[in-house]
């Protein structure tokens, strides 16, 4: 079975799973590309003998809505961390510039995964590394933007509309369209709006899968 889901902000996951294992009392399951605890949107859960399409759904392309803030920056580059002011203005900031940068952003782009991410660093999770205030070593990996634009500017913060291919950090891009335009940006929401032709419009809510998937 394939059930979209939309993970709320505030739960890993994992937690997702769990919940949903529990909800319709699952045995084997497991879901196609994480989303970050504060990130909410479309999750996909795979179950019973669909979990030997895992590998298929994790290669499928993404969207998202997401919503930077200008002038700060912090460590794990949205909101878990402590904001640092990086500009005291960015009011100067011109549409036609943010187009400029975002444009650099497009097609293949290299990428250094977040410090605060679940990447692996010589056996160990980079995130448990950062928690402890270790820099974790990591590498520039090649990703894909098919598409980013900005949906609203209403500085400081703006957001954008992007198509990406698996394994992208929105937070990488954030922080490196931060410092493209040399005022630093944090991520402040993201959303997943669709997972290959998945679309959020499909994606049930925890609290109502009773209703849809137990006679």
């Amino acid at each position: 079975m394939i059930i979209p889901v939309y993970k709320p902000k505030g739960l890993t996951s994992f937690e997702v799973v769990r919940r949903v294992r529990r909800e319709l009392n699952l045995k084997k399951i497991g879901h196609s590309g994480t989303l970050d605890p504060l990130a909410e949107g479309l999750l996909i859960l795979l179950t019973g003998s669909e979990t030997k399409s895992m590998t298929g759904f994790l290669k499928l392309d993404k969207e998202y809505l997401a919503t930077l803030r200008l002038g700060v920056v912090s460590k794990s580059h949205d909101l878990e961390t402590e904001l640092v002011e990086r500009a005291s203005s960015v009011e100067d900031i011109t549409s036609d510039r943010i187009d400029e940068v975002l444009r650099k952003f497009t097609g293949k782009i290299e990428q250094v995964p977040p410090d605060f991410s679940a990447t692996w660093v010589n056996g160990k999770r980079a995130y448990k590394l950062a928690r402890k205030g270790v820099k974790p070593d990591l590498k520039p990996k090649l990703v894909t933007v098919d598409e980013i634009r900005a949906e609203k500017i209403a500085l400081p913060m703006i957001q954008l509309r992007i198509v990406c291919s698996s394994g992208t950090y929105v937070r990488s891009l954030a922080r490196d369209i931060g410092e493209e335009l040399g005022c630093g940006a944090v991520l402040t929401d993201l959303v997943r709006t669709r997972i290959g032709s998945y679309k959020i419009e499909e994606a049930v809510r925890i609290e109502e899968l009773r209703l849809r998937y137990v006679a």
